[in-house]
């Protein structure tokens, strides 16, 4: 074989495995410029959720807070009982000017300014509701729920919402708020008569249920204003998961209640009280026996009732499950009498103190708003 037989395999080799290589990074250049399909969502490293203390002061030297209503940005609107409504921002920063004045609060005993809530559409209409005792002649006082807008950290447009509702220096009720059905609701008390709270077309001594505009709903059961009656003096009323209201009210000394309300039903005062039975009047789901509560406000939160205790000086939380209701006492002489609690944002609890009522031992930073982490209690 010649000498150049030999060499052209040898080249021709060599040729091909240049060729190979060639292709080889053509094609490596051209992956390497496809587009990847990601295999999966690249997420920042999760944020933990700030670690609250068991109780934190929001702001102090308020004037017997009555009410707590959040706004969407976070804020909060306070009503004072001698008639201001006061703006506590974001930050918890308490705004030294008022958000009102309300000069016809009759600030006379337990009357006074009481309850706030907003409107499910506040958002578009700002539209907040206040429940208030005014004066009518005399010595004599009348409760009213009337709304405002809210616009410039201030309420305009004065419209009365509904009017005369039974007023004395005592029992005047005075929580509002709305519904998951977008209606209103109203606690009166029973201004100190009794009787009152057994009249249907009395609306003392009842739970209210009316329109945004102040019409009585549509499926009330007596054709007005009144949903449930029989309630001596109820300040708070809250909404579980299933839709089912919650009332607590003032017994006579003690045996107060928390109450599961149902429409049209009969809560029995004056004609019973605590375990006493009479047919067609309901019994209340928890009663203080002769204990005293004095409970005001209240608001549901993950399977619990909790409420506020004014002479029991705790915060009360009502647990359900299916054996039944069981009542734990939280902050028990800690911080005085709680007038408010509500759920706020985050899902804590906010509170307010009451000591600055006549009826407490105020320190020098009461009255107060106080944040409750539950998972602390």
């Amino acid at each position: 074989m010649s000498r150049v037989n030999k060499i052209l395999p040898v080249v021709l080799g060599i040729f091909i495995l240049i060729t190979i290589l060639i292709y080889i990074n053509f094609f490596q250049k051209r992956i390497s410029k496809i587009p990847q399909i990601p295999t999966g969502k690249t997420q920042e490293p999760a944020q933990e959720a700030p670690d609250y203390p068991r109780l934190s002061t929001v702001t102090t030297n308020l004037e017997v807070p009555w009410a707590l209503a959040f706004l969407p940005d976070g804020s909060m609107l306070v009503t004072e009982r001698p008639g201001r409504v006061r703006l506590i921002d974001k930050e918890g920063k308490l705004l030294l000017t008022s958000v009102a004045q309300l000069l016809d609060v009759k600030p006379i005993g337990e009357g006074g300014l009481h309850g706030i809530t907003i409107h499910p559409d506040f958002s578009n209409n700002k539209f907040v509701y206040l429940y208030y005792t005014y004066g009518e002649s005399g010595n004599q006082t009348l409760n009213q729920v009337v709304r405002f807008k809210f616009e410039n950290n201030t309420l305009l447009d004065r419209t009365v919402i509904l009017d005369k509702i039974p007023g004395a220096p005592n029992h005047d009720g005075g929580r509002i708020k709305f519904g998951p059905d977008k209606l209103l609701y109203i606690t009166t008390g029973d201004a100190q008569n009794p009787s009152l709270a057994q009249d249907t077309n009395s609306l003392a001594g009842k739970i209210l249920r009316i329109t945004d505009d102040g019409k009585p709903a549509p499926n009330n059961p007596f054709g007005n204003n009144v949903l449930s009656y029989g309630h001596r003096n109820p300040q708070g009323i809250t909404w579980d998961n299933y839709g089912k209201l919650w009332a607590v009210e003032h017994g006579q000394s003690a045996t107060d209640e928390l109450n599961l309300i149902e429409v049209g039903k009969n809560y029995g005062w004056p004609k019973i009280r605590g375990d006493q039975k009479q047919n067609g009047l309901e019994n209340p789901i928890l009663h203080s026996g002769s204990d005293t509560w004095a409970p005001s406000g209240a608001a549901y939160l993950n399977g619990s009732v909790f409420f506020a205790g004014l002479r029991g000086q705790a915060l009360y939380q009502a647990s359900m499950d299916s054996k039944g209701v069981t009542l734990t006492e939280h902050l028990k002489g800690e911080i005085g009498r709680i007038r408010e609690v509500v759920v706020g944002p985050d899902n804590l609890l906010y509170i307010t103190t009451s000591n600055r009522d006549g009826r407490g031992i105020p320190d020098s930073e009461d009255d107060r708003v106080i944040r409750v982490n539950p998972e602390k209690l």
